[in-house]
């Protein structure tokens, strides 16, 4: 009895636990264009966090958007290929190819011409997949219906437009509706990904300011300017007002700078930055150029005479006055803090929006504090260490790292046009010898243009060598196929490798590749034996006495498979996957189809099931009463489960704890 009340509790979870996803709502309009020849049109609203992907990507990648016209009678026949809108496009390293997506709104639109009297109706079919930040939907096809409009009915271009906005404007509502009556956490996702996204770039803007500062261009002029505020002014109360003026001053004039590049690129499209070939290459050139200028073989200065106009303007006093003195700090530091400020924007205008302007505030921030708190408290000064030749040596350690980010961007022009001339392995020789010669450099074993004699080490500097040494050290078993998880989203993916399997293929597990395969059985993700057939599985699970993990998953899903890199290959859960349970994973997108006797009408969806995938996806709803992936249940021989069933989940340690009480419920 106690069982039974246990089994009842965990399937009313589980059914609680899943969530049916409706994120796409599609309309149709048609355009006459000329004689017997219109555009039908069809738009998807899309729910807020969610992406719908584009008609043309590889093999290979996510489901892409396929239209079908239906024309058994052939009265019409298709004049080009379906079109759709700009969208976003982005190297996806899960698939390793160009992704294009949209997100809420999407217009498809596909010409035709009339090769007999025009009908009434044409209809259509769409296949598109969905995903957000945690799940994705399997792919799903929407028969479409276009009404062609008689001659009589025919709107003029003017109401043609506004029925189109009316439309849209009606499906945003409903949509806005459905958000309220059934509140999606996950929606909210995105909006929480991108507070993040941009509050990292500022953080990381206000650290590069601060490095800025510690630079010989900016370092000494800190007490300097200092000096000039509390000489000048007539009260220590008019000094300190005068150089919170300036601090501000110095803020305007950055912010104005992100300002001006999200201005000329556009919000919109400063992300289709970080896919752009030609974008990355011209990065990579401006960063090596500037990792030059750093390490000692030029300097990157303003021309001298608009520095001496600036310089003049500031003679003028006031807040004019103070304002092109900020200016003038500004120029004269170019040489210092230009390369700093170029690799800051470049990242910051990969993230697109108004990422750039908040990667300035972060970085004027921290420029402008110092001058300002110095000039309130004057005594704080002597607490400053001297200028010297360590001021160099942070200018350097800047080269250096400004050097190894511009490989990342010459690797994702190689990821873009799959040249394979910069795999995960060559990548990592790179980075392995820059940051070997760092570590060199800092104790002192190398010596740059600009340095002064190095007589001793200090204890900061050996520490830091340590570390970056320490770090050399992690990145090499990389070249034998270690993740290094510390990276992930720097070096090409290991797929994208000479030896995807490590060198020797000493990354596969002698465990899993030296046992014989079960009958029905195949080495899946992370080389783990997995079933692919529901009914083979369970009849192996009972041979083996173990819990079953059902894995609803996808070959398209991308959530799917960074469960699988990131989370299924941490060695506690690895070791669970391959000794503890047996792993089915019915993947929902299969496209094989099923024998003319077992297709069936779905009873929950009321669609036709002709496919292996569909035949999956509908167990997952009819069963869970969810349709997202990745979804997992452990279960025991009756199918019955043995624990709330669990999504997406990064966090290691709760899917390895939600794998472990599973296994406790099965052993009861």
């Amino acid at each position: 009895m106690k069982n039974i009340i246990i089994t009842l509790l965990l399937l009313i979870s589980a059914s609680t636990f899943g969530q049916m996803y409706n994120p796409v709502k599609w309309s149709t309009s048609v355009e006459k264009t000329g004689d017997k020849e219109y555009v039908l049109k069809a738009q998807a609203v899309i729910q807020s966090g969610w992406h719908l992907y584009g008609q043309y990507i590889e093999e290979g990648g996510p489901s892409r958007t396929a239209f079908t016209f239906k024309n058994t009678k052939k009265n019409f026949e298709l004049v080009g290929k379906t079109t759709e809108e700009k969208g976003h496009e982005v190297v996806d390293k899960i698939f390793d190819m160009k992704i294009k997506y949209f997100e809420d709104k999407a217009l498809f639109t596909q010409k035709i011409k009339f090769t007999s009297d025009a009908i009434s109706n044409v209809a259509g079919e769409v296949e598109f997949m969905v995903c957000d930040d945690s799940n994705c939907l399997p792919p799903t096809s929407e028969e479409l219906t276009f009404k062609i409009p008689t001659e009589k009915k025919l709107a003029s271009a003017e109401e043609t437009a506004a029925v189109k906005e009316d439309s849209t404007i009606i499906e945003e509502k409903k949509v806005a509706q459905t958000e309220e009556k059934a509140p999606n956490k996950i929606a909210q996702e995105p909006k929480k990904k991108e507070s993040r996204g941009l509050l990292t770039i500022f953080i990381l803007a206000f650290l590069s300011g601060f490095a800025a500062l510690l630079t010989p261009c900016v370092f000494p002029m800190i007490p300097m300017t200092v000096s000039y505020f509390t000489k000048q002014s007539k009260t220590k109360a008019a000094g300190i007002r005068n150089a919170m003026i300036y601090g501000f001053s110095i803020v305007i004039i950055y912010v104005l700078l992100g300002s001006i590049v999200t201005a000329v690129f556009g919000a919109d499209s400063l992300n289709a930055l970080s896919t752009n070939v030609w974008f990355n290459l011209i990065f990579f050139i401006l960063l090596v150029v500037f990792a030059c200028s750093f390490l000692g073989a030029f300097e990157i200065v303003l021309p001298s005479s608009l520095a001496n106009k600036v310089d003049s303007q500031a003679d003028r006093g006031g807040l004019i006055g103070i304002f092109f003195m900020a200016l003038a700090l500004a120029i004269v530091s170019f040489s210092c803090t230009g390369p700093i400020v170029g690799t800051l924007l470049v990242e910051a205008a990969s993230k697109g929006g108004i990422a750039p302007i908040v990667g300035m505030l972060g970085f004027s921030i921290a420029i402008a504090l110092p001058f300002s708190l110095f000039a309130a408290f004057p005594g704080w000064l002597n607490a400053l260490p001297k200028s010297g030749g360590w001021l160099n040596t942070v200018k350097v350690v800047l080269g250096f790292l400004e050097l190894a980010l511009a490989f990342k961007f010459l690797s994702n022009a190689d990821l873009v046009l799959q040249l394979h001339w910069l795999e995960r392995e060559v990548f990592l020789a790179i980075w392995i010898a820059v940051f070997g010669m760092l570590a060199f450099y800092l104790f002192g074993k190398i010596t740059l243009p600009h340095d002064s004699p190095l007589n001793h080490i200090s204890v900061g500097r050996l520490g830091l060598g340590l570390l970056v040494l320490s770090f050399t050290i992690y990145l090499i078993p990389g070249l034998w196929g270690a993740p290094l998880k510390l990276i992930s989203g720097f070096p090409p993916p290991m797929h994208y490798s000479e030896s995807p399997d490590g060198l020797g293929g000493s990354k596969i597990s002698s465990e899993s590749s030296n046992s014989e395969l079960p009958e029905g059985a195949e080495h899946g993700p992370q080389n783990i034996i997995t079933f692919h057939d529901y009914d083979k599985g369970m009849e192996f699970a009972k041979k083996e006495g173990k819990p079953v993990l059902l894995d609803f998953t996808g070959y398209a899903c991308v959530n799917c498979r960074k469960m699988e890199e990131l989370v299924w290959s941490d060695s506690k859960v690895l070791s669970v996957l391959n000794n503890d349970v047996v792993l089915i994973s019915l993947y929902v997108d299969d496209k094989k189809e099923l024998p003319e006797s077992e297709q069936y009408t779905s009873e929950t969806t009321g669609k036709r099931i002709k496919t292996i995938g569909n035949k999956w996806s509908d167990l997952q709803i009819k069963t869970y009463k969810a349709n997202a992936q990745p979804f997992y249940v452990i279960v025991d021989h009756k199918s019955a489960s043995l624990t709330e069933p669990s999504a997406y989940n990064p966090d290691i340690e709760e899917y390895y704890n939600w794998l472990q009480s599973g296994i406790k419920n099965f052993k009861k």
